[in-house]
């Protein structure tokens, strides 16, 4: 693996070599600047955030929507970011960003390697959050995409409030 993070220059040039649809790129680029945001926020709290992280992992979360828009576009994207010799703390970024991460009994279900995918690190988690929050490229409260998840994935939604949570009183919300 590389051991250097793609500018976000470098970011909008994978999405496009993987033929990602502009609305995706629109949506990435939405995701990145309220990541930014929410990450600025936590470090004027004396929290250290890697905000090069935190960038290119926004920028690149969807890139598995090139291959699908299924659930297992986190997972696809990962693979793809890890063929690209990209650092693995950014792989782990898109693999861990989706639906406020996926347990390791729901990755069995969908036949997907062992592996972690609930996110852990800070980045990982203001990634995960920022994306909820933006639905297509506009902002939503959180809880538009709670109420989405409620019928079918009471979980999911679960995980969703509690990160929405954990986020906002690092942000002293």
């Amino acid at each position: 693996m590389s051991k250097e993070l793609p500018s976000r220059e470098q970011a909008i040039l994978l999405l496009q070599k993987y033929n990602s649809p502009p609305k995706v790129i629109r949506h990435c680029e939405e995701v990145a600047a309220l990541a930014l945001e929410i990450a600025g926020k936590i470090e004027r709290k004396g929290i250290k955030v890697n905000m090069h992280l935190v960038e290119a992992g926004a920028l690149l979360h969807d890139i598995g929507r090139s291959k699908s828009h299924a659930v297992d576009h986190g997972l696809l994207g990962s693979n793809i970011a890890e063929s690209e010799h990209l650092p693995e703390s950014l792989v782990r970024v898109i693999r861990r960003h989706v639906g406020g991460g996926i347990t390791t009994e729901e990755a069995e279900a969908f036949g997907w390697p062992k592996d972690v995918y609930m996110p852990e690190t800070l980045e990982e988690k203001i990634v995960s959050y920022a994306d909820k929050l933006i639905d297509k490229s506009k902002r939503v409260p959180i809880e538009v995409e709670i109420e989405k998840l409620l019928p079918e994935h009471k979980e999911a939604a679960e995980r969703v409030r509690k990160l929405h949570e954990e986020i906002n009183n690092l942000i002293g919300n």
